[in-house]
């Protein structure tokens, strides 16, 4: 019986990193492009806010099957919270990096290391949203497909 939750909980992680990977690369493109009219902090939470939209509905149709038994209503300011906690530490990790690449590459242009630093940003963020999204968000017994 402990075999059949962990392969659930595993399905669960591959869906996770499958929807979040596509919410997360919504994110990345979107502040590649919304660089082109803002300043990099403000392209990054603008970006984070279209891919959070897409994650949203891609974690609660896809991920966490149990969690379209519940309220949108009761999920979307639990989502929002704990999006915001990633939101944080997505543009803490991504302004740090491209410092320290700025100061330790210096003949790296720019938009490099803001591509570089938003990716790790993006993959550090990533992890404690699955928690947060786990625990807090769409919490329950994890379904296999």
């Amino acid at each position: 019986m402990a075999r059949a939750t962990n392969r659930g909980t595993d399905g669960e992680v591959v869906r996770f990193l499958i929807a979040g990977g596509s919410a997360a690369a919504i994110n990345w493109l979107a502040r590649i492009l919304l660089s082109l009219a803002f300043p990099f902090e403000a392209a990054l939470i603008l970006a984070y806010a279209i891919g959070m939209a897409a994650g949203f509905w891609l974690y609660r149709r896809f991920v966490f099957r149990g969690a379209q038994a519940g309220s949108v209503r009761g999920q979307l300011p639990v989502f929002l919270a704990v999006n915001m906690v990633g939101m944080g530490v997505v543009l803490a990790v991504s302004a740090g990096l491209v410092a320290v690449l700025g100061a330790m590459v210096p003949g790296l242009p720019r938009a490099a290391a803001e591509a570089l630093g938003h990716g790790v940003g993006i993959g550090v963020g990533a992890v404690a949203n699955y928690f947060g999204h786990r625990l807090l968000t769409f919490g329950g017994t994890p379904q296999t497909l």
